[in-house]
C-alpha cells in the first residue's frame, strides 16, 4: 500500500461516496475536509502521529478556506508532505505505532480524495457520521437533511436521497403526521412531485386530529375506508372527487378528509 492510499475495507465503495460530489455544485471542500479530519484524527492511537495529523489538517483547512492565498497553499503542501513522510516511516517499521489505517484515510482527505477517504474511514468511524458530513457539505438551501440521512441509511442512493431532501425541504412547517407520511413514502421510493403537491394540499387543509388520522389512512390506501369515503363524496355530489379517490389520485384526499365531522 502506498502512503495516502486508503484501505479497501468500507461498507460503501469510493464510487458510492463520489456521488455526493456530483449532486451539488456547492460542495464545500473546506467544511468536509475539516469534518472528516475531526472524525478520523481522534482515532489515531499514536499521540505523536495524532498531533502531526492535527497540524496538517488544520493547515490544509485554512488553505481550503482561502484558496487564493499562495502562502497558505505552500504551507498546506509542506504539512501534507511531512505527514505522508511520517506515515511512510512508521509503515516501514516492523513494530509500527497504531493508527496507520486512520492516518492513511486522513492522507486521502488532505489530498482532496474525499470519496476515497470516506470509504477508508467508514469501518472505524461508522456510516451515519460520514453521511452527515457529506450531506452538510452539499450546502443546499431548503433541504431536509434529516430525511436525506434516513434515506441514505436505509440504502437509497445519494442522488435519490438528495432529490427527496430537496423536494421536502421547503415544507418544514407541515404537521408532524404529514412529515411522517413523507418519510414513509420516501423510504418506499414513492415520493415524487405529484405526491408532494397532494400532501401540500393536506397541509393547507388545516385538518383536525380526527381528520388527519383519516387522511393518513386514505393516503395508505385502506380499501374499505377509500370505498366508504368515495361513496360519501358521491352522496354529496362530489362525483369527480370520488372517482379520483378510487383511482388513487392523492389530490382528492384533502377534500375527502375535510368532510369527516370534527
Amino acid at each position: 500500500m502506498t502512503v495516502g492510499d486508503a484501505p479497501r475495507l468500507a461498507t460503501h465503495p469510493a464510487t458510492w461516496w463520489a456521488q455526493f460530489l456530483a449532486v451539488s455544485d456547492k460542495f464545500d471542500t473546506a467544511s468536509v475536509a475539516e469534518a472528516l479530519a475531526d472524525e478520523i484524527t481522534p482515532r489515531i492511537s499514536s499521540r505523536l502521529l495524532r498531533r502531526e495529523s492535527e497540524l496538517a489538517a488544520d493547515t490544509v483547512v485554512r488553505h481550503l478556506s482561502k484558496p487564493s492565498n499562495s502562502e497558505l497553499a505552500e504551507r498546506a503542501v509542506r504539512a501534507v508532505e511531512r505527514l505522508v513522510a511520517t506515515v511512510a516511516r512508521l509503515a516501514e517499521r516492523s513494530t509500527a505505532e497504531g493508527g496507520l489505517a486512520e492516518a492513511y484515510a486522513l492522507c486521502a482527505v488532505l489530498h482532496g480524495r474525499y470519496a476515497e477517504a470516506a470509504a477508508a474511514a467508514e469501518p472505524f468511524v461508522g456510516t451515519e457520521p460520514l453521511l452527515r458530513v457529506f450531506v452538510a457539505g452539499l450546502r443546499l438551501e431548503r433541504f431536509d437533511m434529516g430525511l436525506a440521512v434516513r434515506l441514505l441509511s436505509a440504502g437509497q442512493s445519494p442522488e435519490a436521497a438528495v432529490r427527496s431532501g430537496l423536494a421536502v425541504g421547503g415544507y418544514g412547517w407541515w404537521p408532524e403526521w404529514l412529515l411522517q407520511v413523507v418519510g414513509e413514502r420516501a423510504l418506499a421510493g414513492m415520493l415524487d412531485a405529484e405526491t408532494i403537491r397532494a400532501l401540500d394540499q393536506c397541509a393547507y387543509a388545516d385538518l383536525s386530529p380526527t381528520q388527519a388520522r383519516v387522511a393518513r389512512r386514505l393516503l395508505g390506501r385502506e380499501v374499505d375506508l377509500v370505498e366508504g369515503t368515495a361513496q360519501r363524496l358521491e352522496s354529496l355530489g362530489a362525483l369527480a372527487a370520488a372517482r379520483k379517490l378510487r383511482d388513487g389520485d392523492l389530490t382528492a384526499v384533502a377534500l375527502a378528509a375535510r368532510m369527516v365531522p370534527l
